[in-house]
């Protein structure tokens, strides 16, 4: 009995069918990312907001997708809408669930860095005649972004493996179309092997992207130069 085909792994390794999963689940990861970062944002700003019609939705939303599972959400969202009239295809389901879900847990991220800014800087900002969103651009969120970046990071290596759900509504990512290819030629565990490869390349590529961002975000607050040693005439005349 032949336990490992290597014929059929590195055929499947190079397979366009398998690569063209590997494509939709970096398209769900980028369009989840980026939406759930836009509404997560709003829903930080929310939370932090001293009025209760905006901080008491925010709290609720947050609660509502952190607290329930991703599976159950797409489920409702695919299967259970259609009941309200409401009918929307695989790949539109996909990228609502993945991004409400996701926007839950950036706003949590997002909210820590804001939160993390001191407040006399802010303080002293307004006394200086800056505007709120003058105070945002400037002040706030440069500031958050050292803190938010780093979880951010963690938070999309995660998404692009939780992609992996959507298969259950018959979205055609990377781990269906391995799942589709093992129903027809039963190499479950090359298959699968290859599947576990592609998925380790694109967090590992990731991995680097968030190694720069963290880096250039980290850049006006690194030492770039040693302290300059003025020569003893000078220190006479700066103490004179």
């Amino acid at each position: 009995m032949q336990i490992w085909n290597w014929h059929g792994f590195f055929m499947y390794l190079g397979s366009g069918f398998i690569f063209r999963g590997a494509l939709v689940t970096l398209m769900l990861t980028v369009f989840a990312t980026c939406a759930g970062f836009v509404l997560g944002t709003v829903v930080a700003v929310m939370k932090r907001s001293r009025h209760k019609g905006l901080s008491l939705p925010a709290r609720f939303y947050i609660w509502l997708f952190r607290g329930t599972p991703l599976l159950v959400q797409l489920i409702i969202i695919y299967t259970g809408l259609p009941k309200f009239g409401i009918r929307l295809d695989v790949t539109t389901a996909a990228l609502i669930g993945l991004s409400l879900n996701e926007a839950a847990y950036l706003a949590e991220i997002i909210r820590a860095g804001l939160d993390a800014v001191s407040p006399g800087q802010i303080a002293a900002a307004r006394a200086l005649g800056l505007e709120e969103g003058q105070i945002a651009r400037y002040i706030t969120f440069p500031q958050a972004l050292r803190i938010i970046v780093p979880p951010l990071g963690n938070s999309v290596n995660g998404l692009l493996k939780t992609t992996s759900i959507t298969s259950v509504i018959s979205m055609e990512e990377l781990l269906r179309r391995a799942q589709l290819l093992v129903q027809e030629h039963f190499m479950v565990l090359e298959l699968f092997t290859v599947t576990a490869i592609y998925y380790l390349a694109m967090t590992s590529a990731w991995d680097m992207i968030q190694r720069r961002l963290e880096n250039y975000v980290n850049r006006p607050y690194q030492r770039t130069a040693s302290p300059v040693l003025l020569e003893p005439e000078a220190n006479i005349a700066v103490t004179s």
